[in-house]
């Protein structure tokens, strides 16, 4: 599950910038603790969002697989094929 939630926060943003996630010029590491995001997923009982600020993007995650940049759903970490 946690890959898919940090594979999904990724894939979310490069969505909004245009381009592929291993071109993406943001380290998202660098402005989250993914380590914690990913612990708050472990918790499916509770529903929760996280939003955190890139240099150019406002991001959201929630416990229902929504990722949002910018007030836009990119991807469903979730639902996301691996």
């Amino acid at each position: 599950m946690e890959d898919k939630l940090t594979s999904g926060i990724v894939a979310a943003v490069a969505n909004a910038q245009d381009t592929n996630p291993s071109e993406l010029d943001i380290i998202i590491g660098e402005h989250i603790d993914i380590a914690a995001i990913e612990q708050l997923a472990t918790h499916t009982d509770t529903a929760w969002t996280v939003a955190f600020e890139l240099p150019t993007h406002t991001v959201q995650v929630t416990s229902d697989g929504a990722v949002r940049v910018d007030g836009r759903v990119e991807t469903n970490w979730i639902a996301a094929d691996d």
